[in-house]
């Protein structure tokens, strides 16, 4: 899992309180400080003031000085727990987005609300500067915990504090009323392995139709990933995004430069040469030049449907994103994924076939090349629940 921007944030935290000097002490009033949405509440120094990372997942709580802090990550399974299967991918995680090095087991408070708990002192390095602090991991059925305190140093006052600190923990899970339930057939599994090497980038499941089942937390995360990456904030936007897409997406504009390559010349020198044609003619970098050399190749064999499969395979991530998001109903989304499935499927003859679009038409959309996608596509094709070993030519089923 890449660092996200809230991690970027608390690593600048983090690095001002290891500059800094001696916090407060032992003899403290505790208060209790939420997390936003008040699924977790945890009580520090009353002195102590909250800094809203507005991520919705932690929040963190420092001197006035900000010389000492705790930090409360908070993992919720349904949404993340592809990335953090258990406690010990969600401790390597930690460790490596906080710099956490030399954890030394020391003893765990006593926390009626969390299982499995495990608690060390450790030492934190942000930009080469070290810092002393102490972690606990936890979980409970709803969600994987890290409690980190971070301070210059940890006296036994300090490991006092940060241990009562961690007893007043307390977890209040709301009820998860899960939407509409799709029942895993080989056609929806189809459907799944349209879009699957995305799906399982972003550390989601590929026999859940859309990759997570169906929840209210699910509805707000694909909401904000929707406006975010698409622009698509309700039902208008999200049909406008769609009608683009399988009407023109990025073959239009593939179609386009693929003709200005060859107006400038480009068939005129070597196979070989294509990509050092197109560095030494247009301001691109060297990946590039290299990408719209595969293009162009791809272009010359398959003509003006070179990259269909990238805008299908996105097209058909969106019919799942428009259901758990509450944009399209269960019946909406798979029968406008049923449509489009018939469609692929008589385009392409194979799933690999249509993957080499795929990659193809996302070296132009990144403009980088497409070797961590293709190692995804083969290490899926070796699971044994693939979703890429349902039959290309697969008679659907409309089961819903």
């Amino acid at each position: 899992m890449k660092k996200s921007k809230k991690l970027l944030v608390i690593l600048v935290l983090l690095m001002a309180i290891m500059l800094a000097g001696c916090g407060s002490g032992s003899n403290v009033e505790l208060k209790e400080f939420m997390l936003d949405g008040d699924t977790v509440s945890i009580c520090m120094d009353e002195s102590w003031a909250i800094d809203d990372l507005d991520t919705g997942i932690d929040f963190g709580a420092f001197t006035s000085n900000g010389n000492e802090g705790i930090v409360v990550m908070q993992y919720e399974k349904a949404l993340y727990g592809s990335n953090i299967a258990d406690m010990s991918s969600l401790k390597s995680l930690t460790e490596e987005s906080f710099g956490i090095q030399d954890p030394e087991k020391t003893d765990n408070p006593a926390i009626a609300d969390l299982e499995n708990v495990e608690t060390y002192k450790c030492t934190l390095v942000s930009d080469g500067t070290k810092g002393s602090g102490m972690i606990l991991y936890g979980e409970t059925d709803y969600a994987y915990y890290s409690i980190i305190y971070i301070a210059p140093r940890i006296s036994a006052k300090k490991t006092e504090y940060f241990k009562n600190v961690c007893e007043t923990f307390k977890e209040i899970a709301p009820e998860v009323e899960a939407g509409a339930s799709i029942e895993t057939t080989d056609t929806i599994l189809w459907f799944n392995a349209t879009c699957a090497v995305l799906t399982d980038l972003n550390g989601w499941d590929c026999t859940i139709f859309g990759g997570q089942p169906a929840s209210e937390s699910v509805m707000a995360l694909r909401q904000e990933g929707l406006d975010s990456s698409w622009d698509v904030t309700d039902r208008a936007t999200a049909d406008e995004t769609m009608d683009w897409l399988l009407s023109e997406g990025h073959r239009a504009s593939f179609v386009v430069d693929m003709q200005f390559f060859e107006e400038s010349g480009i068939g005129d020198v070597a196979e070989e040469e294509w990509a050092k044609f197109i560095f030494d003619n247009f301001e691109v970098e060297e990946e590039e030049a290299q990408c719209y050399a595969n293009g162009y190749g791809a272009y010359k064999q398959y003509g003006d449907d070179t990259i269909a499969a990238w805008d299908y395979s996105r097209a058909m991530w969106l019919y799942a994103s428009y259901y758990l998001s509450g944009y399209y109903t269960k019946e909406e989304a798979l029968d406008a994924s049923l449509a489009l499935a018939a469609q692929i499927q008589s385009s392409f003859d194979s799933w690999d076939s249509f993957m080499e679009s795929y990659f193809i038409g996302y070296e132009y959309w990144a403009e980088e090349l497409s070797d961590e996608r293709r190692g995804v596509y083969e290490d899926l094709k070796s699971a044994s629940d693939s979703p890429f070993n349902v039959d290309w030519n697969l008679a659907f089923e409309k089961t819903w």
